[in-house]
């Protein structure tokens, strides 16, 4: 009866204990999502008033006439795309290299790169795009910038990817394997679309990131006051006008950088809404 005994209250103490750390993260949880909700809602309290049609797509004017942010919403456009299609395809190459073929000295020596470049600041970046493309070209251009935001992308999408790869069974490869399927076959039609909802969370964890970059387009993008579709001319970028408002004595400017800033978190939701859509329709 006494082991019994025993048994039972060591039960309930570890029942307690459980009981007690569950509430502990929940609390956790909580409070971060609260921190999280909080600034979300300081930013639409304070860029809900300054929006209206005309803000959107109108250029930036003198103070007390008005104007808009049309062309920094672009430009902003056009350089993640950029850094997109430079950065993904070869974040993700990179990805299935170090979790397929990476188990040796060289594969090691990539993995570190990647997270040492995770790490580097985003103004070391913006002053080797300067040093490398803006220098030889002599003129700021929205490639500059787009090459910048892309070495901030490649590490983050593939440490992502080799992770996400990593998370796929090994049976599935082996019965690739066993059909006949060399391991380029299998990694293609058997791996990649397993991890494609993780490689595609990745992806979108490297555009969030970019798309609230300011340090390296000062150097690359420099910004606009017009629209341009020009790859090697400066272009307008929502965080550089976001700065250069935040920064100034106006409080006409103060009000629509909040409201920049709202149209900036509203673009990442919609991207990040957008790929979720997709991934999930197809896999």
């Amino acid at each position: 009866m006494s082991d019994a005994k025993a048994s039972g209250r060591a039960d309930k103490r570890r029942r307690a204990l459980s009981g007690l750390m569950t509430i502990l993260t929940a609390l956790c949880a909580l409070s971060a999502v609260a921190v999280l909700l909080i600034i979300l809602g300081y930013i639409v309290w304070r860029g809900v008033g300054a929006l209206n049609w005309r803000f959107l797509i109108e250029t930036p004017k003198p103070v007390g006439e008005g104007g808009g942010i049309g062309n920094a919403i672009v430009g902003s456009l056009l350089l993640i795309a950029l850094a997109s299609v430079m950065g993904i395809p070869l974040g993700i190459a990179t990805g299935i290299y170090l979790a397929e073929y990476g188990d040796n000295r060289f594969g090691k020596f990539v993995r570190f790169i990647a997270d040492t470049l995770t790490g580097v600041p985003s103004i070391v970046v913006g002053v080797f795009a300067y040093s490398a493309i803006v220098l030889p070209m002599e003129r700021f251009s929205a490639f500059a910038g787009g090459v910048a935001l892309a070495i901030i992308m490649i590490p983050i999408v593939a440490r992502t990817t080799e992770e996400m790869i990593r998370l796929v069974p090994t049976n599935l490869r082996e019965a690739a394997l066993a059909l006949g399927a060399p391991q380029w076959r299998a990694t293609l039609d058997i791996v990649l679309p397993a991890a494609a909802s993780g490689i595609a969370t990745g992806a979108m964890l490297a555009i969030a990131r970019i798309s609230g970059e300011t340090a390296p387009l000062l150097f690359t993008a420099f910004g606009s006051r017009f629209f341009s579709l020009y790859l090697d001319q400066p272009i307008a970028s929502l965080t550089v006008q976001i700065y250069n408002y935040a920064i100034s004595p106006y409080d006409e400017w103060h009000a629509q950088a909040w409201a920049a800033t709202l149209v900036l978190m509203a673009l990442i939701l919609a991207i990040n809404v957008t790929v979720r859509f997709f991934t999930r329709r197809r896999y």
